[in-house]
């Protein structure tokens, strides 16, 4: 197990990609702490399950993200992995969308990375070796409509992991994005019976017309697919893979 001795910070841990993540880490050997919302004796199974420590915390807040990282580092430890995976959502056409949202979501899928990896990142130097994974998304390499504020996040959050890529390209730490289709979870499934009813469609057609409409293999990506890679990212042999984005889309952005 290549990341014995190693802990990792997975944020929105508690369900869908995250928990991939979390779940993959700790089988290879790393010290998990979860944080995310969800029911507290789910959270504690998930916790007897992996080993881990749990912090919960507001990410949308600045005094949030201070908190979950103090908890994280509890005692004057450090990470050795972090992965900002948390992130919400909004659909709205830019001249009703809620001044409200747009601020929820760039605090959660923007802001809320700046600050965990700032935090993050004295130790990581100090110790020579690191790695920030930050979730993405397709729509951090294209857009759609009435997504404004989903598309800048992600967009701005490529943007920032190719900057801290650089700024510590000599210390033995390294900063990647994975980008994500559609992936299926709780979330997505979810939303089918909804859009049935909206749309008046059938299931197979939500699911191949809507959902999948951009996704040419029209396959979901697996959470276990996007854990697989972040895995990866944290072995020997991505010592030298920093500033990149990797597409998991099923061929979404290669038109």
């Amino acid at each position: 197990m290549f990341l014995s001795g190693k802990r990792a910070l997975v944020t929105g841990s508690t369900s869908g990609i995250g928990l991939a993540m979390a779940r993959g880490l700790r089988a290879e050997g790393a010290q998990i702490v979860l944080t995310g919302f969800g029911d507290q004796a789910e959270i504690a199974a998930l916790q007897d399950e992996l080993g881990s420590d749990y912090v919960g915390a507001d990410l949308t807040t600045a005094a949030g993200c201070e908190a979950l990282m103090d908890g994280a580092m509890e005692n004057g430890g450090t990470l050795d992995i972090l992965v900002n995976n948390a992130g919400m959502q909004h659909v709205s056409p830019v001249e009703d969308f809620p001044p409200e949202k747009w601020d929820l979501i760039i605090a959660l899928n923007l802001t809320a990375a700046f600050h965990t990896t700032r935090r993050a990142v004295p130790g990581m130097k100090e110790a020579g070796w690191g790695r920030i994974i930050n979730t993405a998304s397709a729509h951090s390499l294209t857009a759609s409509p009435f997504k404004s504020a989903y598309n800048a996040s992600k967009h701005g959050i490529a943007g920032f992991t190719k900057t801290i890529a650089l700024e510590l390209a000599q210390t033995g730490v390294t900063a990647n994005c994975i980008s994500p289709g559609y992936v299926w979870t709780t979330l997505i499934e979810n939303q089918i019976p909804d859009t049935m009813a909206a749309r008046g469609l059938s299931r197979d057609e939500v699911v191949n017309d809507v959902l999948l409409a951009k996704q040419p293999t029209k396959k979901f990506v697996q959470p276990e697919e996007v854990a697989a890679l972040a895995v990866f990212l944290c072995r020997p042999e991505a010592g030298n893979i920093t500033g990149a984005n990797y597409s998991i889309d099923g061929g979404w952005t290669a038109g």
